[in-house]
């Protein structure tokens, strides 16, 4: 079975914005694009009102996909686009679709230059329970903010991509994290920006002040971490160009800074199978709430 890259559409801007950031992956990626949009049947009273039947509900809810499918057809020739609607939760059936793609790609909505952004409940579901990778994209992202600024300073589709920021815990990576954004760099044919926060254990706060070089010493150390857990990959895909960055202090802010010049953004989230329930984590809710590009987020063990 051929995987899909899969969307969620509800109508919404935040939604129609995901959509074409979807379709222009797919087309990175050679893969069809598959639209999903989940109809809520109304409560049994409302759907007897007479100016909001169960069948007029069901004619707007099918007519949002498909003429979202024919705009996405007509703009991004060559993608294979199909839509299907599909009766349950909103959450529940995004993470069951999900299960049979490639990666499944939401929208998140804007709320200012301070807060960020707002994923939203079902996004953020998905997020926490999907164990393949999830795509959140801002409201309002355009093609053009993936790329560099053409030689009038003003960013164009036409020049090359801003590079992919990978979020990475050196002390513990993980393959498919890291294998994610290399494969995303290297179908954008641009650089790959690996990004390492760490924070002093508390009992080193005290001695830095007795031994000044002390920061040094942790600073190369960790530097050495994050060397030694991406050279594999250099080898791997010699043709992307990396440059790591270890930096002391919150990883969520350094990332949060880097997505300013990111076409993507890529973090993971372990998977935790137990009856305390699914965990985002700290870094990676973060960043989903004020990167400034799109963000990834890939499920690991």
């Amino acid at each position: 079975m051929v995987r899909t890259v899969t969307v969620g559409l509800d109508g919404s801007t935040e939604s129609r914005t995901a959509a074409e950031w979807a379709a222009r992956e797919a087309k990175l990626r050679g893969l069809p694009l598959k639209i999903v949009h989940v109809w809520e049947p109304v409560p049994e009273p409302m759907a007897q009102a007479p100016l909001l039947g169960a069948e007029t509900q069901q004619h707007w809810s099918e007519r949002i996909p498909r003429e979202a499918a024919d705009g996405l057809r007509l703009r991004h020739s060559g993608v294979d686009v199909t839509e299907q609607q599909i009766s349950g939760r909103p959450a529940e059936v995004l993470i069951q679709a999900a299960e049979d793609a490639e990666l499944l790609v939401l929208g998140s909505r804007g709320l200012s230059g301070i807060a960020g952004f707002m994923v939203g409940s079902v996004g953020m579901s998905v997020v926490a329970h999907a164990e393949r990778p999830v795509v959140l994209v801002r409201a309002g992202e355009q093609a053009a903010d993936e790329h560099e600024e053409d030689p009038t300073g003003i960013p164009s589709a036409a020049a090359p991509y801003r590079p992919v920021v990978l979020g990475l815990d050196a002390g513990s990576p993980d393959d498919s994290v890291i294998e994610f954004a290399f494969e995303a760099a290297t179908r954008r044919e641009t650089g790959l920006r690996v990004v390492f926060g760490w924070n002093l254990p508390p009992y080193y706060v005290y001695g830095l002040s007795a031994d000044i070089g002390l920061h040094d010493e942790i600073s190369r150390q960790q530097a050495t971490t994050l060397a030694e857990a991406v050279r594999p990959w250099r080898q791997k895909y010699p043709n992307v160009d990396v440059v790591e960055e270890s930096r002391s202090g919150s990883p969520s802010v350094h990332l949060v800074d880097a997505s300013r010049e990111a076409s993507l953004v890529v973090v993971g989230r372990r998977i935790r199978r137990s009856p305390i329930g699914a965990h985002i984590g700290p870094v990676t809710h973060a960043v989903l709430h004020h990167a400034g590009a799109p963000v990834a987020v890939v499920a690991h063990d």
